[in-house]
């Protein structure tokens, strides 16, 4: 968390100021989290309160729910990852999490349950994007998967479910930083999925596995859960967030670049930004990716959606190369902490 702090009106680098635009009724999930993260309303404000119980009668977030199973599942059960890839549960979970749905929502504590029992695997912790027989199966454990399960999971209000204790002790156990240094480790889990371990560490998984452990209290926060947080921050800013670490000068994926909403599996340098402002890094090698950032916000103090998973989702959350309130949230959170924390 290093790095000469400078503070300043963050709200003065706005080309426009976008409050009103995000404070519309019509999407009460960012009015919510506009309230709470960008004007400072406390949880117990009037205002606050009215967009938290509007989440579930307006918006994306009741068309979600209203093709949830009774089994607290979406589609069909074991098909909760890969064959029905954006519309299973896994990816309902991720975007009602992100929605602001929490534990107050028996629907989320069915969807929690339901995938705590057909995607972790039971010998390890971790979540894996085939069903076993019993739980997750073992041989298709995956970082990504295991970190946004447990993001979820800790908004759904299990963060101290032994469950979800298990998962969080795999992350700390199996997560690796490496960056082709050296041999890449051997046996279970690193010998398989070249795309998720590979020769080197697996940049979104270190995103996803950074974002759940943000949602862990810091008094919560086990000397093992700091280690990785400390770890996982430092292989991002080692890569400048989106720059390849070998040479400064290269962008690792030109897709790190654009900004949509929801991300599910993928990444983005304004997610890289957001999670390592909230856990309050103030890192010169953070300065590209604030830069980047800035100079895609329109003349109304907005941001455009670059990237979408519309038609492939059970709902349309927003519309491409439009403005887009969920990233303008996001970019105006994470330029707040930067400017002011």
């Amino acid at each position: 968390m290093s790095g000469q702090r400078n503070k300043t009106n963050w709200k003065s680098i706005l080309k426009a100021n976008p409050t009103d635009w995000l404070l519309e009724e019509q999407n009460p999930s960012v009015r919510y989290f506009t309230l709470t993260d960008l004007l400072d309303f406390p949880p117990d404000d009037a205002l606050v309160i009215k967009a938290k119980r509007a989440i579930l009668t307006t918006g994306p977030v009741p068309v979600i729910l209203s093709k949830q199973e009774t089994g607290g599942y979406w589609g069909v059960p074991q098909d909760f990852y890969v064959r029905a890839k954006y519309r299973g549960t896994v990816w309902n979970i991720i975007s009602l999490a992100q929605l602001g749905v929490d534990r107050s929502e028996k629907r989320s504590r069915k969807a929690g349950e339901f995938i705590l029992g057909a995607s972790q695997d039971k010998l390890s912790g971790g979540f894996s994007y085939k069903p076993g027989n019993d739980g997750g199966d073992h041989e298709s454990v995956i970082p990504c998967l295991t970190g946004n399960m447990v993001y979820s999971l800790i908004r759904f209000g299990f963060l101290e479910d032994p469950r979800v204790e298990r998962a969080i002790d795999w992350i700390t156990r199996f997560q690796r930083f490496d960056d082709s240094e050296g041999p890449a480790p051997k046996g279970w889990l690193y010998d398989r999925y070249k795309q998720c371990w590979g020769k080197h560490t697996c940049t979104v998984g270190v995103v996803k596995i950074l974002k759940a452990l943000a949602e862990i209290p810091t008094g919560k926060r086990s000397e093992p859960v700091s280690a990785v947080i400390e770890k996982s921050a430092e292989y991002l800013l080692k890569h400048h967030l989106f720059k390849q670490s070998h040479n400064l000068d290269l962008t690792a994926k030109t897709e790190w670049t654009r900004f949509g909403f929801p991300l599910m599996w993928k990444t983005n340098a304004l997610e890289m930004l957001e999670i390592l402002t909230r856990l309050s890094y103030h890192d010169p090698r953070m300065k590209e990716t604030v830069d980047l950032v800035l100079s895609k916000q329109n003349e109304q103090g907005c941001w455009l959606l670059e990237t979408t998973f519309n038609g492939r989702t059970l709902v349309r959350i927003e519309e491409l190369r439009k403005p887009s309130k969920f990233v303008t949230l996001q970019a105006l959170r994470a330029l707040k902490s930067w400017y002011t924390h």
